[in-house]
């Protein structure tokens, strides 16, 4: 898939993930439908990839009211027996999905349907979150919800929007690495002016100095182009084992295992599971861990030619999928971690519990030797089968550049180049016709994979 996506085909991708579907398996049907929204997405089938999202959107609306049977299985097997439901960015990004996806069919209505959505679930979550420092609201979410109400003409919502944006890049800046982008802080200044709000107008002129704008009665003339370009790739998830010995013997044992294994490979890890087993002295406890997938694009020119100019702008940062996840792990690693060790624990007892039993119902004959083998054998389970759950959205990219261009209305030749911290061109450079109307906005998006 992600051979496919670097080559620029996103149909391939695409259709690699439609055969695997059913090695996703059936507790990991969100995640799957996520990655394939994407795809869709991509390869420019908007209303197809709007079913799969809100497959997903409606799997995850249910799953808040999970069995108590499935938290049981879980705990004592790994959470990857528990339905992937996406974290709070995911489910965010889902909506903000379809609503691009309706943007590009020119189906606006139904783009304000899915911003109204974004806004609820962003309210929902505030009111759930207990650490005002964590993921509680999103600025790039807010900005495309703006972006929309922006042209369909509704102000109003369209400078609520933008404020909010602009209101949680701020509040998120310290972890996020995402500044407000210069094409919503001169939203802000046209907006307050169009809307009479003249002590927010003057604040913001006081706090945007060098921001160049022009009035809404301007912008009624011209048209508009937003392009969108995903770059890189989503974090991955792996496991990180933390084997605990109980006794000094064991200890010798886990330091001679991790000096001739390559520790988290699938054989490394089925020796280790039959000598801990064997040792019986040995707990294992299994966390996720991040792996960013860091994007080379550092720069992205967009460019408009035409007989009667050429207009450009710089592609800004708007979101960082990235610092987002590793956000929401590290809010939750602490009980992740409480969890898997009690987890560890109670599997260790159960395989205690076993050899003991077998012991007893064996006899006095054959009790001890069987007693031996089922215990070393539970506990061999008990290893193999600790695991970290490492799904996530995994065709998401690793970041959002967003750019904003206001052009007399015309044919244009598109051109978007993707550029290096060297200077390199990265990835494919997209060069295609538009045809822009007066007082229309128009969405564009790509895919930078490397």
């Amino acid at each position: 898939m992600e051979q496919s996506l670097a080559a620029g085909d996103a149909a391939g991708a695409d259709a690699v993930l439609e055969r695997a579907q059913g090695e996703y398996g059936p507790k990991s049907q969100v995640q799957y439908w996520m990655d394939r929204g994407m795809t869709l997405h991509l390869a420019g089938r908007y209303q197809q990839s709007n079913e799969l999202l809100q497959q997903a959107e409606d799997e995850i609306e249910r799953l808040y009211t999970r069995r108590i049977r499935t938290e049981v299985t879980a705990f004592l097997v790994n959470d990857t027996e528990l339905p992937y439901e996406g974290d709070p960015y995911e489910q965010v990004a889902v909506n903000v999905l379809k609503a691009l996806n309706y943007a590009l069919l020119d189906q606006w209505e139904d783009a304000l349907v899915e911003a109204r959505r974004v806004d609820h679930r962003l309210n929902v979550l505030a009111d759930r979150a207990a650490d005002t420092g964590g993921y509680r609201d999103d600025g790039f979410a807010r900005y495309v919800t703006g972006l929309l109400y922006e042209a369909t003409g509704d102000l109003n919502n369209a400078y609520i929007a933008y404020r909010r944006a602009y209101e949680a890049y701020g509040a998120n800046q310290a972890w996020v690495k995402a500044p407000a982008p210069t094409a919503l802080r001169a939203a802000l200044l046209r907006l307050s002016d169009a809307l009479h709000l003249s002590q927010e107008h003057d604040e913001y002129r006081r706090q945007f100095p060098d921001t160049v704008w022009r009035p809404v009665s301007q912008e009624r003339d011209v048209a508009h182009l937003i392009v969108i370009s995903y770059n890189g790739r989503a974090p991955r998830k792996d496991d990180q084992f933390i084997d605990l010995p109980l006794s000094a013997d064991a200890l010798k044992l886990v330091l001679l295992t991790k000096g001739v294994t390559v520790s988290g490979g699938r054989d490394s890890r089925a020796a280790e599971s039959i000598l801990y087993g064997l040792s019986g002295q040995v707990v294992r406890v299994a966390l996720p861990r991040l792996v960013p997938q860091k994007t080379q694009v550092v720069a992205q020119e967009i460019s408009l030619a035409a007989a009667g100019g050429t207009f450009s702008a710089t592609a800004e940062l708007g979101q960082n999928f990235t610092t987002l996840a590793e956000k929401s792990l590290s809010e939750r690693f602490a009980s992740l971690a409480m969890k898997a060790t009690a987890r560890a624990a109670v599997k260790y007892a159960l395989a205690e519990g076993a050899g003991h039993g077998a012991r007893a119902a064996a006899g006095k004959d054959t009790g001890p030797l069987i007693g031996l083998v089922v215990g070393m054998l539970a506990k061999m389970v008990a290893v193999a089968s600790e695991e970290a759950d490492k799904r996530s959205w995994r065709t998401l990219p690793d970041e959002v550049r967003i750019a904003r261009l206001s052009v007399p209305p015309g044919e244009y030749e598109l051109r978007i180049r993707s550029r290096s911290s060297t200077g390199q061109p990265v990835g494919h450079e997209v060069a295609r016709t538009v045809r822009l109307h007066r007082g229309e906005t128009r969405f564009v998006t790509q895919r930078v994979v490397p």
